[in-house]
């Protein structure tokens, strides 16, 4: 038996209580480990059941990850609902970097969710509007996967001040790593311009967070990343992150 092969067999036998107390550890010990010295150790752990997701808002998670495991898988969800701006970043996340870009799309179209739910349902219920669009394809799209790493930081928002740089995702059952956390704006801006990483145009027009086009706004000057996604809205998360 190979190296590679007993490597495989290893990942494979892991129960969700293994996964679960490894993650547990790893938040402790990697705690004030750098972001690529957190990915490297994912891809050593878990190999090709490590996957990155991405919003395309920017590609600082993609790129560190391509630096631990060239040719990562990336996963991308499509809504349906994104600016052209996001999917022009996909792609040429897709054409330049070395990774493995894997776009997600719902079961429906949106034209077919119209049919069934009625138009802009992201009006009249955002929570089953991203039900359906984002949170059950991303658990369908990560079955194959024991882990996945997040652009996550704790200074976006009250909601995300206590990520964990490794922990455990209950409702997937799935290590979730956020390399990122402790990072601050500031470190993600000289990030990008060290390495020339790509971002979304839209974060030089105002947009500090992106999501769907009828969801998100420009935020105000004083408001916190987040405030420009669902405003007006209690609603604060997707459902991907919580």
């Amino acid at each position: 038996m190979t190296t590679i092969q007993k490597d495989r067999e290893d990942r494979e036998g892991r129960t969700a209580e293994d996964l679960k107390r490894l993650a547990e550890q790893a938040g402790r010990d990697l705690e004030d480990a750098s972001a690529l010295e957190i990915l490297q150790w994912a891809v050593e752990t878990f190999g090709k059941t490590f996957c990155v997701t991405s919003s395309m808002e920017d590609a600082v998670v993609a790129h560190l990850a391509s630096r631990a495991q060239p040719g990562v898988d990336v996963v991308f969800l499509d809504t349906g609902y994104h600016f052209p701006e996001t999917i022009g970043t996909r792609d040429a996340v897709e054409a330049v970097m070395d990774v493995n870009v894997i776009t997600l799309t719902p079961r429906q179209t949106v034209a077919e969710q119209d049919a069934e739910y009625g138009p802009k349902l992201h009006d009249r219920d955002p929570d089953l509007c991203c039900a359906l669009r984002k949170v059950k394809p991303l658990e369908e799209g990560l079955t194959r996967y024991d882990a996945w790493a997040t652009g996550l930081r704790r200074d976006e928002s009250p909601t995300r001040a206590n990520t964990p740089v490794v922990g455990w995702d209950e409702k997937r059952q799935k290590v979730k790593i956020s390399p990122i956390a402790r990072w601050t704006q500031d470190d993600v801006d000289a990030y990008v311009v060290e390495h020339g990483v790509l971002t979304n145009p839209l974060l030089m027009d105002g947009y500090a967070s992106v999501g769907c086009a009828p969801c998100t706004r420009r935020v105000l000057e004083g408001e916190d990343a987040r405030a420009g996604r669902w405003a007006g809205r209690s609603k604060t998360e997707c459902g991907l992150h919580g």
